[in-house]
């Protein structure tokens, strides 16, 4: 990225310095993956008298409208205390923005067991006495804190919806569908949310005229698409993507990949997928077309 640049739709958050802290069990780690797809270089267990030092490389290699968050917790101690005065002195122009995420005891607890992970604070002591301590602690940082979210009833996709709302933008909280065509001689995409098989039509590889072209070139796009099952496959299936897609948004999954295979990736599943592609686009939705194994034969 070069120097001063803003990752795209991130301009209401250009120079954003997040600070996400909390209770041990509370969602830090999630609200730091969201953030991430968000599009902020983030840094998880990051001592907070090393922040500065992060944000000035980032400010170096990456320009000073890049947002950046920092996952710090209960055992950066009192470091917290003059944390914000001295970013605010280090970095004038970047906003400083503190998340603290919070739970019930209960729910703490619950969370901590599953994880079957010890307590930072809880020494040799029960669990609910470390999360009453580290409550105490961070009592006053919660206190300044500029977002509070309560994850006691929520689950994972409802956080990373909240943290959405609050520090993405229309560009950067819509589904992002990528479209791949393979060929399925040299194994299937391990990454595939759907996937759809185009060998039920005609190969172009047996017609001499056509072999030696792919599904790049009209003439192939043309004899592989137009004809009356092509067609009312496409008519069938964008709509299914599109539901599934929707689907996603809902769960708080914003990245989808659609596989479109045929016997080499180079005729059939090519011209398919540039059309999938074209129908999404036209239909609003962001798509791109990636070919894998093009070039192969």
């Amino acid at each position: 990225m070069a120097p001063d640049s803003t990752p795209a739709g991130l301009e209401e958050h250009q120079g954003e310095l997040v600070i996400v802290t909390g209770m041990t069990g509370a969602g830090r780690s999630t609200a730091a993956k969201e953030l991430e797809d968000l599009g902020y270089f983030v840094v998880d267990n990051l001592p907070p008298e090393l922040v500065g030092d992060v944000v000035r490389l980032v400010d170096e290699k990456q320009g000073v409208s890049q947002p950046v968050a920092a996952v710090v917790d209960v055992r950066a101690g009192v470091f917290f205390d003059s944390l914000r005065a001295q970013l605010a002195a280090k970095f004038p122009t970047r906003r400083t923005t503190l998340l603290f995420l919070e739970a019930s005891d209960d729910i703490l607890v619950r969370r901590q067991e599953a994880a079957r992970r010890p307590h930072p604070l809880q020494g040799t002591g029960r669990l609910l006495e470390g999360i009453k301590q580290e409550r105490a602690v961070m009592a006053s940082l919660r206190g300044d804190a500029d977002l509070v979210i309560d994850t006691t009833p929520l689950n994972v996709h409802q956080l990373t919806d909240k943290v959405a709302n609050a520090f993405g933008t229309p560009e950067t909280v819509k589904l992002r569908i990528t479209v791949v065509s393979f060929g399925f001689k040299y194994g299937v995409p391990v990454d595939a949310d759907l996937m759809a098989d185009m060998r039920f039509l005609p190969n172009p590889h047996w017609v001499p005229e056509l072999r030696q072209r792919t599904g790049m070139d009209a003439d192939v796009a043309t004899y592989v698409k137009d004809r009356g099952d092509a067609q009312e496959f496409l008519e069938r299936y964008v709509p299914v993507i599109q539901t599934v897609g929707a689907g996603y948004l809902r769960e708080g999954k914003r990245f989808m990949t659609v596989a479109i295979g045929c016997t080499g990736g180079k005729h059939r599943s090519v011209a398919m997928t540039e059309e999938i592609v074209a129908r999404l686009r036209a239909a609003g939705l962001e798509a791109e077309a990636t070919h894998r194994d093009l070039g192969r034969e």
